[in-house]
């Protein structure tokens, strides 16, 4: 299957495009990965409190939710290209912040790099649609954000392991690295002159808050189910980047294999990604995401069943391993829909990336909060068990296909 996969790695013109990418985003993930590992902790030991860390990281998705109600509105003859090496510039511009808010614990500074953090994720994830909206034929959705997956997750598993390392030799270090690997990244792109030169077509002379936010009513109303799981796929992301960072930190100091909590939430996507990418699943994504996220939740109620760290890693592994799965069919549901949309992906594009600010605005604090009435384990085990219910509900009134109300979507003037 690996070798079959490779040989049209090296000769689909298609698949260099999307391998080309891929390792651009490697290098921003990993150096976003490096942060996310480690700033959850200099927050937390700068306030000396779980909640005010919650709060500080969900202010970055707060702007992230603005960005993304401008952003459609605003974005007009951008290329992909221009659009990524923006999102890489903002990357490089948290890594510097941080430097000076190692110096000055004071709260404006770290929410002024959480409002650079906030706008990065939000440019980074319409570049990230626009590209497979637009470049990837549909019945290769699932299995391109799978293949993306695959460099996003293996970053986002060395990541931790590197920041352990890292902050272990000085405060400062994270975020040189993070700056090191983020000036690569963009060295790549600059390289990649013919790939990703497509422009964004959108044609919007102002902003008009109010009109976005009827248009996503409007579409929410439709797929409404599809918001639910991302908005909770991104609230358990949360409470891993978070509560898991700072937990992944307690664990070390008692016992070897306590640095791999993380990464043992990152790693079942390094495999799986290419198993969905090669199956190339293009009917039932709804149905089977589903089933795999109630699998996710049911070995995420389980994890504070013993105290054992080795029963913890298998409990994060084996819901990881539900959740790889997911992830790549939510986002191929999404691609599927945003290519229905025609002219007017764009708003499509904001609803959904607003679900995950929606998440890290929601997700943080909740952690923070569970986490100081109950502890770092049952966090996970109280997260599990809404997983569950909210997977069952959904299982039961999710329809087969959503309909959008195309009449309505062809009269809307921007």
């Amino acid at each position: 299957m690996f070798k079959r996969l490779n040989s049209s790695l090296i000769s689909d013109p298609f698949w260099q495009k999307i391998t080309t990418l891929s390792l651009i985003l490697f290098f921003a993930f990993l150096a976003d990965a490096i942060l996310s590992s480690w700033v959850p902790g200099l927050i937390e030991n700068s306030f000396k409190s779980p909640l005010v860390m919650g709060f500080v990281i969900s202010f970055s998705s707060i702007v992230g939710l603005g960005t993304d109600l401008v952003f459609p509105q605003i974005l007009k003859g951008v290329s992909f290209k221009k659009l990524l090496f923006i999102s890489l510039t903002l990357l490089l511009a948290f890594s510097v912040s941080l430097i000076f808010a190692t110096d000055i614990s004071f709260i404006l500074v770290f929410l002024v790099s959480m409002a650079v953090w906030g706008v990065y994720y939000e440019v980074m994830g319409f570049a990230n649609h626009q590209f497979v909206a637009d470049s990837v034929p549909m019945r290769m959705h699932a299995s391109t954000w799978a293949f993306i997956g695959v460099f996003k997750n293996l970053a986002y598993f060395i990541g931790p392991l590197m920041a352990g390392f890292l902050i272990a030799g000085g405060v400062r270090i994270p975020a040189y690295f993070a700056i090191i690997f983020t000036i690569i990244a963009m060295v790549f792109l600059v390289l990649s002159k013919k790939h990703h030169e497509r422009s964004l077509t959108v044609e919007i002379e102002k902003i008009n808050f109010t009109s976005e936010l009827e248009r996503w009513s409007i579409l929410s109303k439709r797929i409404w189910p599809i918001l639910i799981v991302s908005t909770v796929l991104g609230v358990i992301d949360a409470f891993f980047w978070t509560t898991g960072a700072v937990y992944t930190e307690e664990l070390t100091r008692i016992s070897f294999w306590g640095r791999w909590f993380l990464p043992a939430y990152t790693l079942p996507s390094l495999f799986v990604g290419l198993i969905i990418a090669k199956k190339g699943i293009v009917s039932g994504k709804k149905k089977t995401a589903l089933r795999f996220f109630l699998l996710s939740g049911i070995f995420l109620s389980l994890m504070a069943v013993y105290k054992s760290i080795i029963w913890q890693l298998l409990m994060v592994f084996c819901s990881s391993l539900a959740l790889a799965i997911t992830y790549p069919l939510i986002e191929g549901v999404y691609s599927d829909i945003i290519d229905r949309m025609g002219n007017q992906k764009k708003h499509l594009m904001g609803l959904s990336s607003s679900t995950t600010s929606i998440s890290y605005i929601i997700g943080p604090v909740m952690a923070g909060i569970v986490n100081s009435k109950v502890g770092s384990a049952a966090t996970f085990e109280y997260l599990g068990y809404a997983v569950v219910v909210i997977a069952l509900v959904l299982l039961i009134i999710t329809p087969k296909k959503f309909k959008l109300p195309q009449k309505e979507i062809r009269e809307w003037k921007n």
